[in-house]
């Protein structure tokens, strides 16, 4: 089994550290901007909880009909910590280990935890835009409201951004630099 280069191990040891920061900054970030909001509304969603303007936006969205936005509704909430500590785990090991096919399985497990965390986030997206309570007081024939996975959407009068926030950009980042040593790995052993 071949070693890692000693650059790629130093730098898949720094990007499991650099994943650290998801315990303390927001992974992903939902802005709302309407006519009588024009400051905009904001709820950032953390390893854990949610912070913002959360109940606002909720108090907002009862009025077509959308559930209470609470933490308690994400049981997500109750294993991302763990799910992220195993993942800078399976970095570390891969620094330690010093072995290519380590690093081929963090890159792996962060490909796969990125498209997980998109399709659960669709998924809570779509129920929670779609499955409105019949009894809400504005009701518009054949509309969803569900909220955007990425990019902006309009909804009604307001428009809607969800996207990375820092955490989820340092993921990203992660990702690109584990993408960038696998090639660099695969160029030098040509």
């Amino acid at each position: 089994m071949k070693s890692l280069k000693p650059i790629t191990r130093i730098a898949v040891g720094l990007s499991a550290l650099a994943l650290i920061s998801a315990y303390f900054v927001p992974l992903w970030q939902i802005l709302m901007w309407a006519p009588q909001y024009p400051e905009g509304l904001e709820m950032k969603i953390w390893i854990n909880t949610l912070t913002g303007d959360v109940r606002t936006i909720s108090a907002l969205n009862h009025y077509i009909g959308m559930k209470t936005i609470e933490v308690s509704m994400f049981p997500e909430f109750g294993y991302m910590i763990y799910l992220v500590g195993a993942i800078i785990g399976i970095g570390l090991l891969a620094a330690i280990t010093n072995k290519r096919f380590m690093l081929l399985a963090y890159l792996s497990v962060i490909l796969l935890a990125g498209v997980g965390a998109l399709v659960d986030f669709y998924l809570w997206g779509y129920d929670y835009g779609h499955n409105l309570n019949p009894e809400a007081p504005i009701k518009i024939e054949g509309m969803s409201y569900q909220p955007p996975l990425i990019g902006t959407k309009v909804l009604l009068n307001f428009t809607a951004f969800s996207g990375p926030d820092i955490g989820g950009w340092i993921f990203i980042g992660v990702g690109v630099l584990l993408g960038g040593l696998v090639f660099y790995e695969w160029r030098k052993k040509q």
